[in-house]
Formats: C-alpha cells, structure tokens, sequence
C-alpha cells in the first residue's frame, strides 16, 4: 500500500513510496501532527543517486518490523535534499554539531516546533560499524523524549542557537585594502594540499574542486607561476585520464574513491559535469590542447544523450547503481570487450587497463594509464591511427552498453543546477566556437525563463510540466550568471536587461539589513526553523560568493557602483577566512583577485564584430567583460560613446582608464599585458 509520497513527483520520494513507513512530505501537516500527538519527527534526507540512502531503504526502511517502530513513536518527514537544499543545509549543520561529521542519508530527530536535538547519518540494522543499530537509536530517543523532555527541550534550544549564530559571517566588516599578498598566501595555503604526482587537492576520497583549478589557470597565466599552472593541468589531466572520467560515454563521475582517480563513486551529477565543462573550457583557451576539447565535447554529448528533457531543461542526475550493484553499468570484463572489438581489443584494452582480474573487484574501470603519444610511440603506431582505433572502439562499446540496464535517471530539473550547465554550454560556444553550444544555451535558458515562473516568484524545481518548492539564493543567483555569460557570448543584451531585473528582486527579497551577505531563503519563506546564510564554496558554489561576483559584473557592465560597493563588501566579510582556507572559498577567492588584478572591460564594435568577438572570447583573457555590437550604444555603458566610423574596433578600459581602441586583437591583448 501506498504511503503519502506517491503523491509527489520527486524521483527519490517515489522510491519510497510504498515503504511501510507512514512517510510525510515536508510540510505543515506533518508538524501539525507531531504537535497534537506530542511526538517526536524524524526527518530523514536523501537524494536519488545516493548508495547509502538506498542500502539504508532496503535494510530498514523497507521492514515491516522496523517500520511499525517508526510509525508507534514518531512522525517520519522524507526529504529530496536537492528539492529542499535549506532544510537540507539547516539540518545538516545541526547533525554535524551533533556527530562531528555529515553526509547522506541524513537524519535527524525534532522537537513537534521543527528543532533538532539528535541524528545522525546511516544506521545499520544490527550494530555494527561501532554504530548503533537503527532500531536502537529509534527506541532510545523515543523514551528519551517521553522521560527527560525538558532535557530534550534544553538541547534543541541550545543547538537553534549554535545553529543561529553561524549567520554571524559578514556583521562586522572592516574597512580593508585588497592586495596582492592576500593571494599570494591563498596559492601558499592551496600548494600545501596538493597532490604534485596524481593531481587534486588532499586525499582520497577526491574531488574535483573545479574553483581552485580555475584560479590557479587565472593566476598562473597572470602572474607568470608556473607552479600554479602545472597543478591546475595535471590536476584536469588526471581526471580526464582517471576512471572518474566515463571514457565510453562521456561525462564525470562525482568523486573518485581513492588518490589517482581510478574507482569513482559512479553517480553522475548534473552540476558536476557543468563546473568541469567550464574548467575545461578554461583549459582549452588557454593551452588549445585538443584533449580538453574532447573532453567538452564528449562530456556534452553525454548530456545531451542521457540528461537532456525534450523542452531543453536538463536531469539532475544518474544513479550509482543498476541491478542492485555500484558501477555495474560502467565497468567491463575483457573477455566481454574482445568479443565486441575483435582484433582491434588488444591495443584497445591495454590503452584503458581492462584486463583479466580487473583493476577494480574483478571488473575494469577504463582509464588511461600511459598518455595517448606517448602510448603510440611504445606501440610503434601513428598517433593519427591510435586516435581513431580508440574513437571506433569507444563508439563500438558505447552501443554495447545501451543494452545493458540503466541506472536509475533523476528527472527533476533544478533550476540552479540548470543554470550551471547553461553557463557551461556558453563557455564551450565561446572556446570552441561550435554554433550548437550556443544553440543549446539559448534553447534552455528560454525553457529556464518560461517554465519556473515569473520573477518575483521563480520556483526550484520542476518536472512533468509542474514547477514546486520555493526558491532559494542559489536558484537567482546562478541564473543571474548564466544570463550575463549568454549575454556576453551571444552579443544578445536583453539577457544582461533580465540579470538586471533578477538582481533587484534579491536584493529586495534576500538581502540582510546588517550584512552585505545574502540570506539563503526569501524574506516571504515561513516554512524553514531559520533562515541560514550559506558562505561555502562546496560541491557547487555558494549563492553568496556568486551574487558577489554578479553585483561587480553588472555594475561595470550597467554602471551600478552601488551594486560594486556591495559586491566589496561582501568579499571584504570573507577576506581573512578565504586566504587561510582557499579550498573551502574558491569562488569567494576568484572575486577577491579579480578585485585586486582589475578586470578587463572590452567592447567591440563594428560591422565584424561578430567575428572578432569570436576571436576574444577564444583568447584566455581572465578577468574579462565583454560587450560585442555593430553600432555604439547609450543604454550600456561599455558601448557608449564607441562611434568607429566605418571600421571594426576593440576599445578597452581597466582599472577605471581606458586605452587606446584598437583594430586587431594581438594589439589589444599586448596593451592589455601593459596594464
């Protein structure tokens, strides 16, 4: 029999539809409930690629035994964390004060007012692990509720509080000057953690960390270290050589499980590939190693394959598992891939490292081992010829794997995450100048601006054609980025007018009075415990560092010095935490050096602008603003004023001076290194 979640359109929900537990939705029918039964809630949160949270259903969740103890003594809460990322957020910090660790599944034991005062992550069924079985710690907080209430009472007191005071980011804010020994010590502070042999930051397990491999390429190239720009290339080599790489079909696992990016954690997220497609994209600007545009381009055909709904929104994720195993629909036995390659499997299998016993479990994860030249010169082949046996035996194993059983697909479509890969799509359009990236951009940001509501009152999530959930500051903030990227990229300046408009709408709905940092739910938000700001710079950037860095964006391109004064602000509140911790404060660090270096306003006009935007954007200019036009233009501030008369012409400003317009774009980018 069905429980209430069969009512939702979560994919993650509806896996746990027809639990025996007596699941609610997040809402106030549950807490109601809670209040006039004086029980405790369970919140337990989840999301669909998440192997713990479904070891965890299988074990205990799905028991009729376990259930009835859940039903008798609490009122149980199921929760999409990537549908609610602020109850997620909000008690996620509770369970970490708690345990001194966090992750998924997440739970989390309330007061009926929606107060944590115990949980913890996965639970076994029997003991196990030096963890208590669930059970246990089920029956142990339901008597502790029933006889030591006012203990209980005093804890979830004191930990809203402890939760309260983490907004303390950004009250104070001292007047300080930006320098160059600030980033200076932030590079010192990241090379600490770096991995110089496999690439990466710290130990297994491994993440991408997108935003330091980004300014460490700015700050390479800029600064002339190469140091930083060594560990941001081997660190994107590593990876796109590592089994975390679907070299099959394309795109990124979420994290590897151990230092040289071999065994990944096989889900596959929406954000992910969207962050490293950009990375990527920085890479191929400005190495033009052609590896990295392969990259882009494989990993996009993976997007669009396998995470791309008709309208143009994209899924948010692909599982772990298929058939009850991580990984099965991924890796490969060699005997399997010599009956689908025939003669061509040996080179085949020996460039991947599939072989007899596997090199993970008794199967083979592909990845490279031997760089592809370097590969051809061992073999005594042509690289040309090394290339396509590859291309052909990736597309021959490719049409393989389609017959086996898919991982479990995500289909909500997220508008934060959505905007990412929007982002992603304009920045591979800019490098490679491939006329369908900005085709796909466009096409999702028109299903972006129509299908989650008007300005005032976008949603989060949508999926057969209902939008839900309120929205949160990652939500406007990352849409907010991808429209003034579109609107660079396709020279279409009423995106930036609608970046405008989505600026003034968390400004009035977001800001905080005493801060110049962003609440992460809307002032008109009531069904949260409190309204948290989020400052981290994790798996993908935090709303608060983005909207900084779109306040100074717009208010260069639409003269808004109080907009660029609060974007100050903002990166002075997180000065001295982001130089000690660059890792945690990549997006945050970017700004503060981009603040410190000055940004490049460039604007083209002319009859071939189009041409010679193109041109520029395929050039690694960090730190760059551009506004691309035929003819001058009062409205923006960049083309006012750009009369050329006839000709083409590159005007560049920086650091409050402009230079003299230029015709070609060696001569701009040699005034621009003058600077």
């Amino acid at each position: 029999m069905a429980n209430r979640l069969a009512k939702e359109n979560s994919p993650y929900l509806l896996q746990h539809a027809h639990n025996p537990v007596d699941w609610y939705p997040w809402g106030e029918e549950a807490f109601d409930r809670a209040k006039a039964e004086n029980k405790p809630v369970l919140v337990s949160i989840g999301y669909a690629a998440c192997h713990w949270c479904h070891v965890m259903e299988r074990e205990s969740f799905e028991k009729e035994e376990v259930a009835a103890v859940m039903n008798e003594n609490f009122v149980n809460i199921k929760v999409d964390r990537e549908e609610r990322p602020d109850v997620d957020h909000l008690y996620m910090d509770a369970v970490q004060a708690i345990a001194g660790n966090g992750g998924w599944p997440l739970n989390v034991f309330l007061t009926p007012e929606g107060k944590p005062f115990y949980g913890g992550t996965y639970f076994p069924p029997k003991r196990a692990y030096n963890r208590a079985s669930w059970t246990e710690v089920l029956l142990a907080v339901s008597q502790s509720f029933r006889e030591r209430r006012d203990e209980i009472n005093q804890q979830a007191e004191n930990l809203t509080n402890h939760l309260a005071s983490s907004n303390s980011f950004g009250l104070s804010v001292s007047e300080t000057t930006f320098n160059a020994k600030q980033i200076d010590e932030a590079f010192a502070n990241i090379m600490k953690n770096a991995d110089k042999e496999w690439g990466g930051f710290g130990r297994a397990p491994k993440f991408p960390q997108t935003f330091i491999i980004n300014f460490l390429l700015a700050y390479g190239h800029l600064s002339q270290n190469h140091d930083a720009l060594n560990q941001a290339l081997l660190s994107l080599d590593k990876m796109m050589q590592g089994g975390i790489y679907d070299h099959v079909g394309g795109g990124f696992a979420r994290y590897s499980t151990d230092t040289e990016w071999l065994v990944p954690h096989f889900e596959k997220m929406l954000y992910d590939n969207a962050l490293l497609v950009s990375s990527y994209a920085d890479a191929y600007a400005l190495t033009k190693n052609e590896a990295y545009r392969q990259v882009i381009d494989e990993t996009l055909a993976f997007v669009e394959r396998e995470l791309m709904h008709k309208e143009g929104g994209f899924y948010s994720a692909l599982d772990a598992d298929s058939e009850g195993e991580e990984g099965k629909f991924y890796v490969w036995d060699d005997e399997e891939v010599k009956t689908v390659l025939g003669n061509e499997a040996g080179i085949f299998c020996d460039y991947f490292d599939i072989k007899p016993g596997g090199n993970w479990e008794g199967k083979s994860v592909p990845w490279v081992k031997v760089p592809m030249v370097e590969f051809a010169k061992n073999y005594g082949l042509k690289v040309e010829l090394l290339v396509q046996l590859i291309s052909d035996g990736k597309q021959k194993l490719l049409q393989e794997r389609s017959k086996r059983i898919r991982p479990l697909l995500d289909d909500k479509i997220l508008l934060n995450w959505n905007a990412l890969m929007n982002l992603a799509y304009s920045k591979a359009f800019a490098v490679t100048g491939n006329e369908h990236y900005l085709t796909v951009a466009e096409q999702n940001m028109r299903f972006l601006l129509s299908a989650f509501g008007d300005f005032n009152d976008l949603h989060h999530s949508w999926k057969d054609g209902q939008a839900k959930h309120p929205p949160f500051l990652d939500d406007y903030s990352f849409l907010i980025a991808a429209l003034i990227e579109l609107a660079q990229v396709s020279a279409n300046f009423s995106y930036l007018d609608k970046a405008a408009q989505l600026t003034e709408v968390v400004l009035k709905k977001y800001a905080g009075a005493d801060s110049p940092l962003f609440f992460y739910t809307a002032e008109d938000q009531r069904d949260i415990l409190l309204r948290k700001k989020e400052v981290y710079d994790g798996a993908t950037p935090s709303g608060n560092s983005v909207m900084a860095y779109n306040l100074y964006r717009l208010s260069i391109l639409l003269d808004k010095p109080d907009w660029r004064q609060l974007a100050e602000k903002a990166v002075m509140a997180m000065t001295d935490v982001t130089t000690k911790y660059p890792t945690s404060f990549g997006m945050w660090l970017a700004l503060l050096y981009e603040s410190i270096k000055g940004t490049s306003e460039i604007a083209v006009v002319g009859v071939n602008f189009a041409s010679l935007s193109l041109q520029i954007q395929k050039t690694f200019i960090p730190h760059k603003l551009l506004m691309a036009a035929p003819n001058a233009d009062p409205y923006y501030p960049l083309l006012t004023g750009r009369e050329v008369g006839g000709k083409t012409l590159i005007f560049l400003c920086k650091n409050y001076a402009c230079l003299q317009p230029t015709i070609t774009l060696n001569e701009a980018l040699a005034l621009l290194s003058t600077k």
